[in-house]
């Protein structure tokens, strides 16, 4: 057994089984559909003998488990245990992949080891002390792993070039392995676990040849319906569709005492993410991505014919709005979504609000504020970057300063006309007014930038009659971040103006990211056809440097990046393939990844690829040098009387960050430095016990905590927890039974109305699945202001209740407008009429 942190409290249900009795099933059949191996699954439950099939064709090994209730089952082909209970991977040995977890939490004078990692970052040296028993051999430990292919489940290049490019990006895959404790969401459709699942069998040590990632590719058709069906897909498309979903299913609210907001970037890890879009010119509108296509596979994995591509009218992100520009379309999300406008001139003209718009806008207010929630995942700690972009009015040179968060940069790529336009454009000055923005081109290294790219202009022209402009990936960074002047049908909406003046913009990078995905814009679609841009875009193995694009001020002390991987697109805008090139972290090679077969390759091959999608990490050989430091004080095995517990999650940072950050103890702490009740029963999967030489150094170099001794349930959690649950009974009891009585009425003289939107956020919290309140009621979109009467909006979403429920949940919440629908029974024309008849009848007589 591994360790009592991965104990699995089903393993007394295993019966007597050998390995040969599971080699000798392994060459039998599904015993309810017939079909033969690979991938079927043995049943371990004791007496049991049943052998069904897996995930890749009926799935019937996890039907039987479910109708007998037999947690446990294990795979005939490569011998790994899962189990239906825990929904995890369940190890009969020592485990070769996650961490050593904490066995003796509660033992104070034994000292665990830091996590053995076997997936490290290459010439780094992970931080781990090897057990005396029981460990790898150092064979085992250094060979490659994370070298297993994919299967091509129809028109799937695209999703299979994404996921291997990801698993070979060290803090990820590390952190799927690693924190599996972390790994946990009550948010359909569980993505994360099928991502967890899929990352453990690609880097287990006893790695089949391929796998089948269907039940990822089932999730992310459920996430999005753009990727139903067997239909191309752009991989750049599935990439921001996966980690979004990841994201949401991971995230956690920041809370104020984890000191993890930079006060530089007051918005960065805002649930809202976006992804900067490279459009820097007019005549670069219309670069989309491209829904290409894929080879699929039939009978014995040989590929077919080249599929003809669908072009989809929809492409999230990216698609231009008829007549509008780039930049008016981007300068209406900045205003959309979450941005901070910072004026330089204090004095700008507000206009009064009257009395009701300032309450309306109030209520607004009020419920964004609750919306606007801080949170983070270990995808923004991981890919998450932001932009500083400036406007400058030409006229009143009022300076207007936005920050975007960005997930990846999508770079143009420019023609030869645009490569002679940006290098004459370097030896003119920008035409900004009172040296405002000069700043941009003051730096050193984009005066070394400036030469270089001379150089490279001059080289270039040579064969460029030929092969066409000769463009390097610092081309297409330097055409992104380039100044550009807003005249014409692009002029800027000045505020202190109050009209369009002529301006200029540019942006930089404020924050840089741990790893960064740059998406070059190789697809164009006019509006009768397409095309692709098969321009060689070269870039850098190592030392890529974004020191020239950096802000003033940016607190990135690290700027260059060595590339990971990076997936290419073969074909045209019609059809193609994708396929990805990743550099195995373990022996630094290069392998190509063509769906199931994985290949070596020589680093020249690489560069010759014509790259779509490059993910590239930050490169820092200080951080290698701490882990050897932490890794000499953890071998020294001092005595100490005190142990520290450090975040699980935090120490995965220092194995494969360049810049971990503060000590942050927060992912297993509540704010009262206790555990909280909800995370007690697994807080040995999110801690790693330390010895106080190792503590110390960490606390002293990096900062953060709070230090931890003792762990202890939160009594305080526990109160709040108890108050919360009796609160959200009491409000759902007493609103069933207000509704019943609403119910029973035949014709209520008033009926109130509440917006459903509001009335879901309610419905949540009070059942469980949102910890946060609603806040204040919110009305005002199904409202209209009619002859100085709030009147019900017409096609609004909303319900109706009775007075007395209205009265209830606005003693408790607060807000409005109040909405009412009023009743007036009136009988028909025809029988008034015939009752003033028979009254006039009566009197004559």
């Amino acid at each position: 057994m591994s360790d009592n942190g991965d104990l699995c409290l089903h393993l007394d249900s295993i019966g007597e089984v050998t390995k040969e009795e599971l080699i000798q099933k392994s060459k039998g059949t599904c015993q309810s559909c017939g079909v033969g191996g690979p991938n079927l699954w043995a049943c371990l439950q004791c007496d049991c003998h049943y052998v069904g099939c897996g995930e890749s064709f009926s799935d019937h090994s996890t039907i039987h488990a479910q109708a007998k209730k037999h947690n446990l089952t294990v795979n005939l082909t490569t011998f790994r245990v899962w189990c239906y209970f825990c929904e995890r991977e369940v190890f009969l040995e020592p485990k070769p992949v996650t961490p050593v977890s904490l066995a003796h939490r509660c033992k104070p004078h034994e000292q665990d080891p830091l996590p053995q990692t076997t997936c490290y970052p290459l010439k780094a040296v992970p931080i781990a002390v090897a057990d005396e028993e029981g460990s790898e051999s150092e064979e085992d430990e250094f060979k490659p792993r994370g070298l297993t292919g994919m299967k091509n489940i129809g028109n799937s290049c695209y999703m299979n070039a994404a996921l291997q490019a990801l698993s070979n990006c060290p803090p990820l895959t590390q952190f799927f392995l690693d924190c599996s404790g972390l790994v946990r969401t009550d948010k359909k459709p569980a993505l994360c676990k099928s991502y967890q699942k899929l990352i453990s069998e690609l880097w287990h040590k006893k790695r089949p040849s391929y796998v089948v990632p269907t039940n990822l590719f089932h999730g992310i058709k459920l996430v999005n319906p753009m990727f139903r069906g067997y239909a191309q897909q752009d991989t750049q498309e599935f990439l921001r569709c996966l980690m979004d979903q990841l994201h949401e299913e991971l995230k956690e609210p920041l809370t104020d005492c984890s000191g993890a907001i930079s006060d530089v970037l007051p918005d960065h890890n805002l649930d809202n993410r976006n992804h900067i879009d490279g459009d820097r010119s007019p005549s670069e509108d219309e670069f989309l991505s491209c829904d290409s296509g894929s080879g699929s596979e039939r009978g014995d994995g040989e590929r077919a014919g080249e599929a003809e591509l669908l072009i989809q009218d929809e492409c999230v992100g990216v698609r231009r709005n008829g007549g509008i520009s780039e930049k008016e379309r981007l300068k209406e999300r900045r205003g959309e979504e979450r941005t901070r406008e910072m004026d330089e001139d204090a004095d700008v003209d507000t206009a009064a609000q009257e009395g009701q718009a300032e309450r309306e806008t109030e209520m607004l207010l009020s419920t964004k504020k609750k919306k606007q929630s801080r949170f983070r995942s270990v995808i923004s700690d991981i890919f998450d970057g932001s932009i500083l972009s400036l406007v400058q009015c030409l006229t009143c040179d009022r300076v207007s300063t936005t920050v975007e968060t960005f997930q990846d940069l999508s770079l143009p790529i420019p023609g030869k006309e645009d490569l002679a336009k940006l290098h004459s454009s370097i030896h003119q000055s920008a035409p900004v007014k009172a040296g405002v923005c000069t700043d941009a081109y003051a730096t050193q290294g984009w005066i070394s930038y400036i030469m270089e790219s001379i150089r490279r202009f001059v080289v270039s022209c040579i064969p460029s009659w030929f092969w066409g402009p000769m463009v390097t990936l610092e081309d297409c960074l330097a055409a992104f971040f380039a100044a550009d002047e807003l005249k014409g049908d692009n002029m800027y909406s000045c505020e202190r103006c109050k009209k369009l003046r002529n301006g200029v913009k540019y942006c930089k990078v404020l924050r840089l990211p741990e790893i960064l995905c740059i998406h070059l814009k190789r697809f164009r679609h006019e509006v009768m056809y397409s095309f692709k841009i098969n321009s060689h875009v070269s870039f850098p193995l190592e030392g890529l440097d974004l020191k020239p694009f950096l802000a003033k001020e940016s607190a990135s002390q690290i700027t260059t990046y060595d590339l990971l991987s990076v997936i290419c697109h073969h074909g045209t805008a019609g059809s193609g393939h994708y396929i990805a090139y990743c550099q195995n972290v373990i022996n630094g090679q290069w392998y190509e990844f063509d769906d199931q077969y994985v290949t070596e390759v020589h680093e020249t091959v690489v560069q010759n690829a014509e790259a779509y999608v490059l993910f590239y990490r930050k490169s820092s050989e200080e951080s290698v040098r701490e882990r050897q430091k932490v890794v000499a004080l953890a071998n020294l095995k001092e005595p100490s009387l005190l142990q520290f517990y450090i975040s699980r999650e935090w120490l995965n940072k220092f194995n494969t960050f360049t810049e971990p950050g503060p000590i942050t103890n927060h992912t297993f702490l509540c704010q009262h430095g206790g555990i909280p009740p909800t995370k007690y029963h697994y807080v040995d999967d999110l801690i790693v016990i330390l010895p106080q030489n190792v503590w110390e150094y960490l606390y002293n170099r990096f900062g953060g905590g709070p230090a931890v001794n003792h762990l202890y349930v939160c009594a305080i959690c526990q109160v709040e927890i108890e108050t919360l649950a009796k609160r959200r009974k009491l409000e759902i009891d007493t609103f069933i039974k207000l509704n019943k009585e609403f119910q029973a009425e035949e014709a209520p003289t008033v009926i109130l109305c509440i917006s459903m939107q509001w009335f879901r956020e309610w419905e949540n919290f009070v059942k469980g699945k949102d910890n946060e309140p609603p806040g204040p009621i919110e009305n005002s979109k199904i409202a209209v202001m009619k002859g100085g009467h709030i009147q019900l909006k017409q096609g609004a979403d909303y319900g109706q209740i009775s007075e007395e429920t209205w009265l209830y949940l606005l003693s408790i919440y607060g807000g409005g407008p109040e909405i009412a629908v009023r009743q007036t029974i009136s009988p028909p024309d025809n029988d008034t009429h015939g009752e003033r008849k028979i009254e006039a009848e009566t009197r004559a007589l």
